[in-house]
């Protein structure tokens, strides 16, 4: 009687949405999944909530190409995961909350590759399945720690987006061997980005600057957001010098720390309140946009240490980039950090001189356009959304050597 007790009150706690905010609800399609099998060939396995869907979310375009010639679904294990997917994706979607389901419908079909946008401890419920060849995609390139994490040793093979990629976790990180890191460019960007978005220096009457930091991390030595530190000085900064602003944060910004939080807040309502005293000037939030259409129209980048620089890149406009805050942060040094201009705290106050330098004469900027390949590979449309195709077949051919080898020395599907 008490276990029934338990069971329906942990049912109640998941329907009302009672669970901290961070776990999934684990309300799945278990019933009609009891005897069901994957019609996949590729599985991408994200069991983390709505907070975190920024991550996958810009994955869909290159995941829709790759179900064109390996059909791929996404399992979940939350509730409004799965709705938000289903209406956004446009792919096959199975939301599971009970490992047997998940186990059961591995058992009964021919998936040979799961891949994972993120580092999420949750994970392991699928990496401890040996039938499958896992493959961490991520869902940026930077010098973040992230990018030379440990954990990157839990899955078979990771898709980088190029040599600086290799190169960074070479210097970084021991007993690894690089030849698990495939270089395949960024085809989230490539699936969103049109030609005209990338095609050299954007020029217009009024000087725009996107400002983009990133969050403050899980934890101090991944904490490289200037929101708290910098950003309402920065803000204030380039509105009284001229400049067009627009906002663009991170995702998670203020989700750990409350005064990241309030700084942001402030931020928007700054921008907001300059956007409605001059309608004209164009100051904007950006929040509900894609990353390109950030980019387009903007005349130079402002970021933290994150994947907004490394995207940047192809524009071939300005780049700065903010010196972390504090001294736990760790940066996984490129030569990206090395040939941009770096903000701290003390450069604030002269920031507009600054940028009109960078504007007017962009001194680094032969040196940022002969990164490109280097940190991106070959950037021309669709050239990374073929090589990302090309890289899950391969690693799927893979399997079925490995596996057929595996199965004749006993191994059994889960």
């Amino acid at each position: 009687m008490r276990a029934a007790v338990r069971r329906l009150g942990g049912r109640l706690v998941r329907r009302f949405g009672l669970l901290p905010g961070d776990t999934p609800d684990g309300l799945g399609d278990d019933q009609s999944l009891a005897a069901a099998r994957l019609e996949a060939e590729v599985v991408v396995y994200f069991p983390d909530t709505v907070d975190a869907l920024y991550q996958l979310e810009q994955w869909y375009p290159a995941l829709r190409a790759l179900d064109r010639s390996r059909s791929t679904v996404i399992a979940v294990r939350d509730s409004q995961v799965a709705r938000k997917v289903r209406a956004e994706s446009r792919l096959a979607v199975v939301a599971v909350g009970r490992m047997a389901t998940l186990e059961g419908l591995l058992r009964r079909s021919d998936v040979r590759v799961a891949l994972y946008v993120n580092h999420s401890q949750r994970n392991f419920e699928l990496l401890r399945f040996t039938s499958l060849v896992h493959v961490s995609l991520l869902h940026g390139d930077s010098d973040k720690t992230v990018t030379v994490s440990n954990q990157i040793k839990a899955y078979d093979f990771s898709f980088v987006a190029g040599r600086a990629a290799v190169d960074r976790a070479a210097r970084n990180i021991m007993l690894f061997d690089v030849d698990r890191l495939l270089p395949v460019g960024r085809p989230s960007l490539d699936a969103e980005t049109e030609p005209e978005a990338t095609a050299g220096q954007h020029v217009s009457a009024r000087q725009t600057v996107l400002y983009a930091p990133t969050w403050e991390g899980a934890q101090p030595t991944a904490s490289y957001t200037s929101v708290s530190s910098l950003g309402e000085r920065i803000v204030h900064s380039l509105l009284e010098a001229g400049f067009t602003v627009r906002y663009r944060p991170h995702p998670l910004t203020g989700v750990r720390l409350t005064e990241v939080g309030e700084a942001d807040r402030r931020i928007r309502e700054i921008i907001a309140a300059a956007a409605q005293d001059d309608p004209a000037a164009g100051h904007r939030l950006d929040t509900d946009v894609a990353v390109t259409a950030s980019f387009d129209g903007s005349d130079l980048l402002l970021c933290d240490v994150s994947a907004m620089s490394v995207e940047w890149l192809p524009t071939g406009r300005p780049l700065i980039i903010t010196v972390p805050p504090g001294e736990a942060a760790v940066v996984a040094g490129t030569p990206l950090e090395r040939a941009v201009p770096r903000l701290d705290a003390a450069g604030v106050d002269s920031l507009p001189d600054t940028v009109r330098r960078e504007l007017d004469r962009d001194p680094g900027r032969a040196r940022r356009l002969e990164l490109i390949e280097y940190y991106l590979g070959d950037t021309s449309p669709g050239a990374s959304i073929r090589a990302f195709i090309a890289a899950v077949g391969e690693v799927a051919d893979r399997h079925a050597v490995e596996w057929a080898r595996a199965v004749s020395n006993g191994a059994a599907r889960p």
